[in-house]
């Protein structure tokens, strides 16, 4: 595959809000050992990315300072140590960063096949939320058939991607959303019951069903407490972010005194080879149920990449039901 030695990318030009995403001309970066070059066709849209264009979630070393952490395309080149992968071969990715261009290198371990059935637009919207909700959901929450699941933002990417996959496990979910269509959204989802946070308490609802056992929340704040009290005993609750705050006073004493466990994980920072183990678990449990046609991402809009600032503003105004994506 003949390459240009230059590339269009959206980059941040300094800290701030979303008209601070520009179009630029980058040198195309060449994969490393064990890495792949990807030509994509699309980047998915992300809360981290928002985060890291206000100046709040810095890239990690190594990584290209670009935002964008997920994308959809056709391997373009191979660095050294790539067995299994080939130039030509249709794939969705785990990024370190880098998604908001035209090329972008990312771990080999880390590249999934595009399912059958699916576009490259839906592709994109796959590998950020899946593989957050599934090591979250599954691997370190546990979630087991029969037990009772609440999702916060039952409508976002990650709160459409865990209702559909806890439903496929056998769960009874629960959520939140912020508005009556987002709560008709997440029903038709498979939602056994979806909750306007407007009018509707979730604990008292959660209680009366006899609690939660795994509670997956990205809102934080006086959330936190609200979810100890939503919980049942031996229940857990799983961090992934924190829209409203990462401080807030706890009473540790029910987290003793009911057995609760709390936990929580970011994805970015962790290893290659644990992003490699999650991407296995999702060959093997999750991509067959994609294909069968079980789970799908749920698609909001598109827009071009050179409209990346525009995406970043309809995400950040919480209008949005599901994924938002860039066509590169």
């Amino acid at each position: 595959m003949s390459l240009p030695e230059m590339m269009r990318v959206v980059e941040i030009t300094k800290p701030g809000a979303p008209e601070v995403l520009q179009p630029a001309m980058m040198p195309l970066p060449s994969p490393r050992h064990g890495e792949v070059l990807i030509k994509l066709a699309y980047a998915g849209v992300n809360r981290p990315d928002a985060l890291q264009r206000a100046g709040m979630y810095d890239p990690p070393k190594g990584a290209s300072p670009l935002p964008g952490l997920e994308g959809a395309g056709i391997i373009a080149a191979l660095g050294d140590g790539v067995s299994g992968l080939s130039v030509g071969d249709e794939v969705c990715a785990l990024l370190p960063g880098g998604g908001y261009a035209e090329y972008v290198r990312t771990p080999a371990a880390h590249c999934l096949p595009v399912p059958s059935g699916l576009s490259m637009a839906q592709a994109a919207a796959l590998p950020e939320t899946f593989f957050t909700v599934y090591s979250n959901v599954i691997m370190r929450g546990g979630l087991q058939a029969g037990e009772r699941f609440l999702v916060h933002g039952g409508s976002s990417g990650i709160g459409t991607t865990a209702i559909q996959l806890a439903n496929a496990m056998g769960a009874r979910v629960f959520t939140t959303a912020g508005s009556d269509e987002k709560c008709d959204a997440c029903l038709k989802l498979g939602a056994e019951r979806a909750m306007n946070y407007r009018n509707v308490d979730f604990v008292e609802v959660m209680k009366a069903e006899g609690g939660a056992n795994l509670i997956l929340d990205m809102v934080g704040g006086n959330y936190l407490p609200r979810n100890i009290r939503a919980l049942a005993d031996d229940g857990r609750l799983v961090q992934i972010a924190f829209l409203q705050g990462p401080k807030v006073e706890l009473n540790f004493a029910q987290v003793m005194m009911r057995r609760l466990t709390i936990t929580g994980s970011t994805l970015r920072p962790q290893s290659d080879l644990a992003k490699a183990r999650i991407a296995e678990e999702l060959k093997r449990k999750v991509w067959p149920l994609i294909e069968a046609g079980r789970i799908a991402p749920v698609m909001d809009s598109e827009f071009a990449l050179d409209d990346a600032a525009k995406a970043h503003a309809h995400m950040e105004s919480s209008a949005h039901i599901g994924k938002i994506v860039l066509k590169v």
